[in-house]
């Protein structure tokens, strides 16, 4: 027979011992009071691991219904979006590049939620953490080449991340040199006056530099090196 261990001072006496040689409880209550605790334990694991694995489904479940009230990119579309990661690679953003090519699954149309919380005059949406990248019309027109699709994906690259939009927005405005997505070549263009007002409005702290303290505080970095 196994040791008896005191419940309530917790000495380990002798099997055959009636009762505590510590403080004198009675081991047979001890060896009763041991016995439901292992069932106990054990049913709060299960309920544990049932409640996970309902989690994990309400999830899967959650993610085939953005996939089944949204439509997938066509091959041209698909074409455009992959010329537009491999600038992104080729900039030396490898892993806003991996995440646009491995882990986003692209749509072209909303998905139900989407529908529902609205995106205004988006180029393209993201679903975090479901890695659904929804692109709008506008990505495919309005943008004026594989460059401006560029900087549209790499600000969803950064919302795949996991980056709020504050965030996504500031950190894009700064990497925007390496795409060679410049004041000087697209700033006449309709996606350049969109990215800058909503960069503006999310980012405010990045226009606050220069003599005048409204200039664009990642262009005088990138002219001082």
């Amino acid at each position: 027979m196994k040791n008896l261990k005191c419940t309530a001072c917790g000495l380990v006496n002798f099997s055959s011992a009636g009762e505590c040689r510590r403080c004198g409880v009675a081991l047979a209550e001890c060896a009763g009071e041991g016995a439901e605790e292992a069932p106990r334990r054990r049913s709060l694991k299960r309920r544990a691991l049932a409640g996970v694995v309902l989690s994990l489904f309400a999830l899967i479940g959650f993610y085939v219904s953005l996939l089944e009230t949204s439509e997938g990119a066509n091959l041209d579309q698909r074409v455009l979006v992959r010329r537009a990661v491999d600038l992104i690679e080729d900039s030396g953003l490898t892993r806003d590049a991996f995440l646009l090519r491995r882990l986003a699954n692209y749509r072209t149309t909303d998905n139900w939620w989407n529908r529902y919380v609205g995106h205004g005059e988006a180029y393209a949406a993201t679903n975090f953490p479901f890695e659904i990248i929804t692109l709008y019309p506008q990505f495919f027109d309005t943008a004026t080449d594989d460059t401006e699709r560029a900087v549209i994906l790499l600000h969803e690259a950064r919302h795949l991340a996991g980056g709020g939009e504050e965030e996504a927005c500031a950190s894009v405005w700064r990497d925007k040199w390496r795409l060679g997505w410049t004041k000087e070549r697209y700033g006449g263009t309709r996606v350049w006056q969109n990215v800058s007002e909503y960069t503006r409005r999310h980012a405010p702290q990045l226009f606050t530099c220069g003599q005048d303290g409204a200039q664009d505080c990642a262009d005088i970095a990138e002219a001082k090196k």
